[in-house]
């Protein structure tokens, strides 16, 4: 609220707040103005969604930390105002969100570049060591900053506080925790704000929405006790600043730890790169699972089937929904299209070493949908990594006739040097007459059955074909040629290969 207040200063407009830190009186003030249309800007916690909250003419609606809200919180958020614009902020999304807006279903948009001179937190993992937090402490208020100190008990936290007292004399220690009454809290984080308060004693109440850009050393005791996303959204209360920041993980001895807590620590030790919630909501994405779209579980199922598989069948139902059409929840899953010209398609490891980055842009070429995109990967391997090698360049043209064929409904493409065959699927859209033509214009190169008389749904290619590139040509000509009268999806008609 005084961030806004400090940046709208020279601005028209009214800026009010909603929290626990104010009587009930100013509350109801403030609603009464928010019915009247007489506040701009209001801030507040969830008590915004209560019945005695109406708005005159909501436009937008920004959710902070939105992992902290569950799903009918959000919903009622959304249902407001029926066109109202909403815009959700995290650093670790949850994982129903996430899939939400992987899967195409929501808008997705990554803040990747940190503010100018802003620096990563250093974090340390240690077994308790009071030498150790005596020390962190004292760096930090001899360069004239301040200090959290979590410890989430709050029957212990007068303790911890007269700890913390013996290791630092020369702090002005302050306790915070949630069971304070309003008033005394709001003092305790006001005084800690403005400086009169060096060492802050807290649990996880500072967790969010606090931004104080003098504290850059937090002390966080049991941490083997906090969730992987809890750990990274409190290490990120210090750090906001140009300032190095540090941040002081304590644990007891290892063998009183879980191994999933081992785990979380070694990961948040690991990803101390800004900008790295997105990649931990990732793995929690992974793990837990992505949760109901249309339900209130924000995590699970995924894990029967696989992420992969899970994501695929996603992605077709939006697709379909996209079109106008209903998706078809019976149909069986999409079978690859092989295209093989018996020829090297691959990306050799002495043009691309690294194994990660040839994974990488493996995956990037089977999943381009467009012949743009491959011209686009092209472009960006050539800038990259140099000229193309010849087995670069088969990949990039078999993958471009794989596009092709799998829209004309053809399974498969084997050729070699001697010939070879080209399956049709059931609801291939390639014109019967099409075939019908081309076996009577060549019939020493086409014919409908394999060598043992059996019908189906193939064309035999019989041409000796020894050269690669002659390979490429011929099939490239051919399928444009079936592609030419290909039928529409809709037509009644199906192509059955048989015997006249």
């Amino acid at each position: 609220f005084e961030t806004f207040g400090d940046r709208f200063a020279d601005w028209p407009v009214t800026i009010e707040v909603v929290s626990r830190l104010r009587t009930d009186g100013d509350v109801n003030a403030v609603a009464e103005r928010l019915a009247n249309g007489q506040v701009d800007i209001a801030i507040g916690t969830h008590r915004l969604l209560g019945k005695a909250f109406k708005f005159k003419d909501l436009g937008l609606v920004v959710i902070d930390e939105e992992h902290r809200f569950g799903v009918r919180q959000k919903e009622q958020l959304k249902n407001l105002r029926a066109e109202v614009d909403v815009l959700a902020l995290t650093a670790t999304p949850i994982p129903r969100t996430l899939n939400l807006s992987l899967s195409g279903i929501r808008d997705l948009s990554i803040i990747a570049t940190p503010p100018a001179r802003r620096l990563s937190i250093k974090t340390f993992v240690m077994q308790k060591r009071r030498s150790v937090i005596a020390e962190a402490i004292a760096r930090e208020l001899a360069r004239g900053g301040q200090v959290f100190y979590v410890h989430n008990e709050v029957q212990s936290i007068e303790r911890a506080a007269d700890e913390a007292a013996e290791l630092a004399p020369q702090a002005r220690i302050g306790i915070g925790h949630g069971q304070m009454p309003k008033r005394k809290l709001g003092e305790v984080m006001a005084d800690f704000y403005h400086r009169r308060i060096n060492v802050l004693v807290c649990t996880t109440i500072i967790e969010n929405g606090i931004d104080i850009p003098n504290a850059n050393t937090m002390v966080i005791e049991r941490a083997d006790k906090f969730g992987l996303a809890q750990l990274h959204q409190l290490r990120g209360r210090v750090g906001r600043s140009h300032r190095q920041a540090y941040a002081y993980l304590m644990t007891p001895h290892p063998k009183a730890m879980t191994g999933d807590a081992v785990k979380r620590l070694e990961a948040v030790q690991a990803a101390g790169e800004l900008g790295i919630g997105f990649t931990l909501a990732t793995h929690d994405l992974e793990i837990r699972g992505a949760g109901e779209l249309l339900g209130d579980d924000q995590s699970g199922q995924i894990a029967t089937i696989g992420f992969s598989l899970y994501m695929e069948m996603l992605e077709r139902a939006v697709a379909a929904i996209k079109a106008g059409k209903t998706p078809n929840l019976d149909a069986p899953l999409p079978t690859s299209h092989d295209v093989n010209l018996h020829v090297p398609a691959l990306i050799p490891d002495d043009y691309l070493p690294d194994v990660h980055a040839r994974l990488i842009m493996y995956k990037r070429i089977a999943n381009a949908r467009e012949q743009e995109e491959l011209d686009e990967l092209k472009i960006e391997m050539i800038d990259r990594f140099g000229l193309l090698p010849d087995p670069v360049r088969n990949l990039f043209r078999t993958t471009a006739i794989k596009l092709t064929a799998s829209a004309l409904g053809i399974d498969r493409i084997d050729i070699g040097s001697a010939g070879g065959r080209i399956e049709f699927a059931a609801d291939t859209t390639v014109a019967p007459f099409t075939i019908v033509k081309l076996v009577q214009r060549d019939p020493d190169t086409f014919r409908y059955r394999d060598s043992d008389a059996r019908a189906g749904n193939r064309l035999i290619v019989r041409r000796g074909m020894p050269h690669p590139d002659t390979r490429f040509q011929f099939i490239e000509a051919l399928v444009e040629d079936l592609g030419s009268t290909a039928e529409t999806p809709d037509s009644t008609e199906r192509l059955e290969l048989a015997s006249r």
